[in-house]
């Protein structure tokens, strides 16, 4: 059995049954708290505020639901995709994790290579991250308080500087998509502020990243058609 054989028939079926399972127990233990206060304590919510409390974080945040499986799975695989959505943290950890994985072991996002090095590179992010963390919620407030002003102040333009080098790493790629994506999504930006989308239920929240994810699929396949990529050219 060649390497390509025992990806398709042997490490990618166990590892969905894997993702489904933890996913599915992942569901079950998010639920676990309001279990528990509804069996023990008897303390059940009414069932208009949870449609009014479902309402409200669906506006906020329902469209990442949708963009966020499809903008990352090109990088993350599919077995990365069921890592990084149970143990969170995929924008700013996961994603950036997976990616630099792929760029030291020179492998593309998207290949056979690429899913499996995403996913060693997400496990040890994980583990780290859970160390430092458990290390965080112990010691996290006192070590703060410790720190000068100057430096909680520049923690907040962590997410912006792995954006910032995300762009950068994939951008020298692909130039002139990058450009035009960009460009793109300031123009949005600059249409949100002005309160050009103002007639749109909480755009601000789900416009740029919509268009631009979205724009760029397009863009990327229309790309590639021309190159003969895509569809056996």
């Amino acid at each position: 059995m060649n390497n390509k054989d025992f990806f398709e028939k042997e490490y990618m079926p166990k590892m969905n049954r894997i993702g489904k399972i933890t996913g599915a127990l992942g569901v079950l233990l998010a639920f676990l708290p309001a279990l528990c206060l509804a069996v023990v304590y008897g303390i059940v919510p009414k069932p208009a505020a949870l449609v009014t409390a479902f309402i409200a974080g669906a506006s906020s945040f329902g469209v990442l639901w949708f963009v966020e499986p499809i903008s990352y799975f090109s990088v993350l695989g599919p077995i990365g995709t069921y890592m990084a959505f149970l143990s969170g943290n995929i924008s700013n950890m996961r994603v950036p994790c997976a990616s630099m994985a792929q760029a030291a072991a020179e492998v593309d996002p998207g290949t056979e290579q690429g899913s499996i090095i995403a996913t060693l590179g997400m496990a040890m992010s994980i583990v780290i991250n859970i160390s430092v963390l458990t290390i965080g919620v112990i010691l996290g407030s006192s070590v703060l308080a410790m720190l000068p002003e100057t430096i909680t102040s520049a923690l907040n333009y962590l997410l912006p500087a792995l954006f910032g080098a995300l762009l950068v790493q994939f951008g020298i790629k692909m130039k002139k998509h990058t450009a035009g994506i960009l460009i793109f999504a300031i123009l949005i930006n600059i249409g949100l502020n002005a309160g050009i989308f103002s007639w749109l239920p909480g755009a601000s929240n789900y416009l740029g990243i919509l268009t631009s994810v979205f724009l760029s699929i397009i863009v990327a396949v229309i790309t590639f058609k021309k190159q003969g990529k895509v569809g056996g050219k």
